[in-house]
């Protein structure tokens, strides 16, 4: 598809983006620079100011039934009351319902009605990245699927969403509802969020536990994270290996895999069977109507861990990262 055949499914159509917070304003302020014509609906609060500072006259209620495309960019949590509440009846037949994470439409949360397109276009990248990438002519790749083509220009629809976000430069992959869900889940849960955090959360704590100073623990075990992160963010495992020492290398290659062991890969085979069969969703619905006390409990609980008092400390020398705080004249640690 030709770009000028991709952009052409939505040069006539309204767009109606549901939620301003990180993607949603990188989406609005992507779509409107791409020369489309995007309306923004959020409740009273800081997202709205927002959107009224970026330019947005933010729409009420009446604009669901005049959109072509509904983009429904509020957190997933809030996404089913808001269908229900919004759009499932005031939608005109053929608009298209559009998404940039699938849980509510591959869980069942949401069931759209049959006369709608339900697509979903993926940045893979947060909402400033989007944003930033496509300010300096480039653009962050993204997943599409469609779920339900009632219009027959369903994919053309994604495409052209895709396109207006500037995800067409950085590449699309095309995936399904499915797919995406449960490999975003999995991501966040065994890698990139869940494991990553108790792994650092366990390297302080062994080497704390063995007598050495926790500042010290905290830069090999959190601090450092970054620059191994960002080598094979660049590059893979062959430049994260081309910028390290051999010695670190031959710990990697020998000592890694006692870490991560056939014990470990059957627990990410486990949270894995949990997403897919759908208990995963169903726990943190269950725990949303519940009023989320258990996740306060635990998210309290991760904040109060000895490394957020020792990090506070050691960022506050660091004025070279974001959210500077001013230089601090207190020793980091005891001497001797």
């Amino acid at each position: 598809m030709t770009q000028a055949r991709l952009h052409h499914a939505l040069d006539d159509a309204r767009i109606l983006l549901i939620g301003y917070g990180s993607q949603g304003r990188a989406h609005a302020l992507n779509l409107r620079d791409s020369g489309l014509s995007v309306a923004v609906f959020t409740r009273p609060g800081p997202s709205r100011d927002r959107a009224r500072e970026d330019g947005f006259a933010p729409a009420d209620a009446s604009a669901v039934g005049e959109a072509d495309l509904i983009a429904l960019l509020a957190p997933d949590m809030a996404q089913p009351a808001l269908y229900r509440e919004l759009i499932a009846a005031q939608a005109k037949p053929g608009a298209a319902l559009l998404f940039a994470h699938g849980f509510n439409i591959h869980f069942g949360e949401i069931e759209p009605r049959p006369d709608l397109d339900v697509i979903l276009v993926a940045p893979k990248g947060p909402g400033a990245l989007v944003r930033r990438e496509f300010e300096q002519g480039r653009g962050v790749p993204c997943l599409l699927a469609v779920h339900q083509d009632a219009s027959g220009q369903a994919r053309a629809r994604a495409y052209a969403y895709a396109e207006g976000l500037g995800g067409t430069r950085g590449g699309v992959i095309e995936t399904s509802f499915g797919e995406e869900t449960e490999t975003d889940l999995f991501g966040e849960q065994a890698v990139l969020c869940g494991g990553m955090t108790e792994l650092v959360l366990a390297g302080f704590e062994t080497l704390v536990e063995a007598g050495y100073q926790p500042e010290v623990a905290y830069f090999e075990c959190l601090h450092e994270l970054k620059l191994i992160v960002d080598l094979l963010h660049e590059g893979g495992l062959a430049r994260m290996h081309r910028f390290i020492s051999e010695t670190a290398q031959y710990g990697d290659l020998t000592r890694g895999p006692r870490i991560v062991d056939a014990h470990v890969r059957e627990r990410m085979r486990a949270i894995l069977r949990e997403i897919q069969d759908g208990s995963f969703a169903r726990e943190w619905v269950r725990e949303h109507h519940g009023g989320r006390q258990r996740y306060r409990q635990l998210k309290d609980r991760d904040l109060a861990h000895p490394i957020e008092e020792v990090g506070r400390r050691l960022r506050a020398r660091m004025h070279w990262l974001a959210g500077e705080e001013a230089p601090s004249s207190r020793p980091l640690a005891k001497t001797a």
